[in-house]
């Protein structure tokens, strides 16, 4: 239970300057721009999905957690934010690094996760475009930074930039304690064994599963995944899958954050076909690296 313990807590403390530096940008966009500032922040999310998988592949949680709440502000687009969360590689590349695997490896998983998130990313963004084509909404979107402000009841006005920022950053840091202590207790009496015994020798059915264990929000899912592949329980395909959902607390905070419960659900479950199909598909490729 101590290991336990000292786990959560290191996996929070990771997080914390990401935190707080993303409510920092959030507080400076809503006390400080005007209005054209923050048009021209979201019309630029053309470039988004380009941006976030860059940003994505660096080995940090962080990232997700970042751009998920840059989303419940609509500072970034929905493309961005799902790019982001597929190219996220969390622990996986310094277990790669520590297990001495071939930087040409390395690379190409990073380049394939990479080309995955741009390509979706700008794929979603360019169907929401057409869908709200000239719409009415666009002009009469609310300012959801402020709306956070406000369910979290920090006054914002009054306290200032940082010091809002700081209140934000608590706030969301006690909720990961908990959400990560819960989930490392299930890892801790479950087992990787267990886990990885319902995926061996199942080519098909792997994606399928491990996408699922993808969509677990702590960075453990990445750690339990790239162990798998490393000890040839799993195949490539499976790997990918899994990591392509694996958006780290970035789902946890997703839910914490952005007060549409729908629209919630259907990001999770697009994050969890977008890793499946593209898993299956390098299996019946038969791809390998």
């Amino acid at each position: 239970m101590l290991e336990v313990i000292e786990d959560t807590l290191i996996d929070a403390i990771k997080l914390l300057p990401f935190l707080f530096i993303t409510y920092l940008i959030m507080e400076y966009i809503e006390h400080k721009m005007g209005e054209k500032s923050k048009k021209a922040i979201k019309k630029s999310g053309k470039f988004g999905p380009v941006i976030g998988s860059i940003l994505g592949i660096f080995p940090q949680c962080g990232f997700s957690v970042s751009a998920t709440n840059l989303y419940a502000g609509r500072v970034i687009t929905l493309g961005t934010l799902i790019a982001v969360y597929l190219s996220t590689s969390d622990e996986m590349l310094p277990i790669f690094i520590s297990e001495a695997v071939s930087p040409i490896i390395i690379l190409k998983i990073l380049g394939i996760k990479l080309i995955i998130g741009i390509i979706v990313g700008i794929l979603i963004d360019l169907i929401i475009v057409l869908i709200n084509k000239k719409n009415i909404k666009e002009e009469k979107e609310e300012n959801e930074i402020g709306h956070i402000c406000e369910e979290e009841h920090c006054h914002c006005e009054e306290n200032g930039v940082i010091k809002s920022a700081l209140k934000h950053t608590l706030n969301i840091f006690l909720f990961i304690i908990l959400i990560t202590f819960l989930i490392n207790i299930i890892v801790h009496f479950v087992g990787e064994e267990t886990i990885s015994s319902w995926i061996l020798n199942k080519p098909i059915i792997g994606p399928i599963i491990t996408s699922l264990i993808g969509l677990i929000p702590n960075c453990a899912a990445s750690v339990i995944i790239t162990n798998m592949y490393l000890e040839n329980v799993i195949s490539l395909g499976s790997m990918i899958a899994g990591l392509l959902t694996g958006a780290g607390v970035g789902l946890a905070i997703l839910f914490k954050t952005n007060n549409k419960l729908k629209e919630n659900i259907g990001i999770v479950a697009l994050l969890y076909t977008i890793g499946t199909i593209s898993g299956i598909i390098i299996e019946l490729l038969k791809i390998t690296i």
